[in-house]
C-alpha cells in the first residue's frame, strides 16, 4: 500500500528507524565477537518486517530504490531519513557489511563509528585521505607523513599520484618505530598520519598510542590501514587511532571471491580543514558526499559474499596465527634463510610492540598473524637467483600477489607488488629482491612446512 505521507511525517519515521538502529547497536555491544561477526545488526526483526523472514542477509541487487511518493524522495535525497537511493551511494547489502564491520572495528569499547564500504582497499585509502588535503588559505601547503614500508599500491598513490601528479608533499617514515622521525616531519602543514599495522610486505609495525598522540597534538587526525592485522587481531581506534582502512579483499574475505574496502571511522575525529559534518561522523559525510559523486562503488553481491566470510575472522584468524608462527620459527632456523620478518619472533624487532597490539578478541593470547617476509640468503653477484630458485620450485603455495587467503600464497614483492615503483621506490620502502612474503593459510601446518623444505632443497 502506498504511503502518501507528509515529509515531515516521512523524517519521524526516519528517525524511528534511527532509534532502532541505536538499540540494536546498544544491545550488539553486550555480545562476544563472534555473536556480533555472526549476526551483526540483522535480526529476526529486521528480517520479518523488511525482508520477508530472510534468515540470511539478502542481495539487494537492484541498483535504486522507490519511493512511495515525492515527499519521501525529497526527505530521503536530502538526507533527512534513512534511505539508500542509489547503489552509488548506498545499498541495503552494503549497510549489512558497514554495520557489522564498525562493530568489530570498535569491539570491546564505547567508541561510536561509522563504516564505508568501497570497490577496493586502493578506493578505500583514497577517500580516507583525499578530504584533508584540501586548499585551505589560511594554513601552509599541505603535506602528509607516511610510513615508506606500505603496500605498492599506496606507495604509488601517494608517491606519483599525490606528490608527482599534484604536488602535494608525501614525508616518508624510514623507521616507522622511530617516534622522533614522526615528530620532525609533521609541522603546520600536515594534514594527516599514515601507517600500515603490521606493513605490507615487510611486517614492520609502530606504536599506535605514541603516534596517534603526536597527530592530536597537532590537531589532525591518525589513518591505519590494518588490513595484515584485522579487527580480530588489532582494533586501532581503541588506541586512538580515528580512522581505519582495510582491504577486505584479504583475511576479512579469505575466500578470494571478491574486492572490497572498509573505511572506519570513529566519531568527532580532529582535523585542521573540513566542514563540522565531516569531523562529526567522517564515514557517514564521506558516503553521503564525496564518495557519492566520486563513486567508487561496492556491488552488493561482493559486500554479502566479503560478511558471508566475516563470520568466521576470528577463528581463522586464530588457525593461520598459530600455524605461521610455526612456519616462521622453522625459517628462522633454516641456513639457507637470512632473516625472518614476524612479530611473533623473539629476534622481531618490536616484539614487545606487537604483543602490547596484537591479541586475539575476548582473549588475552598474543597472536601475530599469517603474514612474514623471509629472506633467502643469496650466494652470487645476480642477488636474485636462489630467491628465484625457491619460489619456483614452491608446488602448494600459490605464486601470486594476493595475501590473507585460505589458501597459502607466497609473492615476490620487488618484481610483483613493489616492480612499478622502480629501484628508487624499493629503495625508500626496503624492498629487497631477496625477500620472499609469505601468507600462511589453513592447510596443515605439517603440509605447509613440507612445501617449503622442498623448495629451499633446490638451492
Amino acid at each position: 500500500m502506498i504511503k502518501n505521507f507528509t515529509k515531515e511525517e516521512w523524517i519521524k519515521v526516519g528517525q524511528e528507524m534511527i532509534e532502532s538502529r541505536n538499540r540494536a547497536i546498544k544491545v550488539a555491544k553486550t555480545r562476544k565477537f563472534d555473536t556480533v561477526a555472526t549476526h551483526g545488526l540483522y535480526d529476526c526483526e529486521q528480517a520479518l518486517n523488511y525482508n520477508n523472514g530472510s534468515i540470511m542477509e539478502p542481495i539487494y541487487m537492484s541498483p535504486a530504490q522507490a519511493y512511495h511518493n515525492s515527499a519521501e524522495m525529497e526527505a530521503g535525497l536530502a538526507y533527512e531519513m534513512p534511505n539508500w537511493c542509489y547503489t552509488r551511494i548506498a545499498n541495503p547489502s552494503t549497510y549489512f557489511l558497514e554495520e557489522t564491520t564498525a562493530l568489530l572495528e570498535t569491539y570491546g569499547s564505547e567508541i561510536e563509528a561509522s563504516c564505508l564500504a568501497t570497490g577496493s582497499g586502493m578506493a578505500a585509502v583514497r577517500v580516507a585521505t583525499d578530504p584533508f588535503l584540501s586548499k585551505d588559505d589560511n594554513l601552509p601547503a599541505p603535506n602528509f607523513v607516511a610510513c615508506a614500508k606500505v603496500y605498492g599500491g599506496t606507495f604509488q598513490q601517494f608517491w606519483v599520484r599525490r606528490w608527482q601528479e599534484t604536488g602535494i608533499e608525501v614525508r616518508w617514515i624510514h623507521n616507522p618505530f622511530d617516534l622522533n622521525e614522526w615528530a620532525e616531519k609533521t609541522d603546520a602543514g600536515t594534514r594527516f598520519l599514515y601507517g600500515e599495522f603490521p606493513s605490507n610486505p615487510s611486517v614492520a609495525i609502530f606504536d599506535i598510542e605514541k603516534v596517534a598522540e603526536l597527530a592530536h597534538a597537532n590537531g589532525i587526525p591518525m589513518i591505519v590501514d590494518a588490513t595484515c592485522a584485522s579487527p580480530a587481531l588489532t582494533r586501532p581506534l581503541l588506541h586512538g587511532a580515528d580512522i581505519v582502512v582495510q582491504s577486505a579483499s584479504k583475511v576479512i574475505g579469505a575466500s578470494g571471491t571478491s574486492i572490497v574496502g572498509l573505511l572506519t571511522s570513529k566519531k568527532n575525529i580532529v582535523s585542521k580543514v573540513g566542514e563540522d559534518a565531516m569531523k562529526a561522523d567522517f564515514a557517514t559525510w564521506a558516503k553521503f558526499w564525496p564518495f557519492r559523486d566520486n563513486g567508487p562503488a561496492l556491488s552488493p553481491m561482493n559486500a554479502i559474499m566479503t560478511l558471508n566470510d566475516l563470520r568466521s575472522l576470528r577463528m581463522r584468524v586464530a588457525q593461520m596465527s598459530n600455524t605461521a608462527l610455526e612456519v616462521a620459527t622453522y625459517l628462522e632456523n633454516h641456513p639457507k634463510i637470512a632473516r625472518v620478518h614476524y612479530p611473533g619472533l623473539q629476534s622481531f624487532e618490536a616484539h614487545e610492540t606487537a604483543k602490547k597490539y596484537m591479541k586475539l578478541a575476548d582473549t588475552d593470547q598474543n597472536m601475530f598473524g599469517y603474514m612474514m617476509a623471509a629472506e633467502i640468503k643469496e650466494e652470487t653477484a645476480l642477488g636474485s637467483k636462489n630467491s628465484r630458485i625457491f619460489y619456483d620450485a614452491l608446488q602448494m603455495f600459490w605464486r601470486a600477489t594476493d595475501l590473507g587467503r585460505v589458501k597459502s600464497v607466497a609473492t615476490l614483492n620487488a618484481i610483483s607488488t613493489h616492480q612499478q615503483q622502480g629501484e628508487e621506490g624499493r629503495k625508500i620502502a626496503d624492498i629487497k629482491p631477496s625477500t620472499c612474503r609469505l601468507s600462511v593459510g589453513i592447510e596443515d601446518p605439517a603440509d605447509i612446512i613440507s612445501d617449503l623444505e622442498q623448495a629451499l632443497d633446490k638451492i
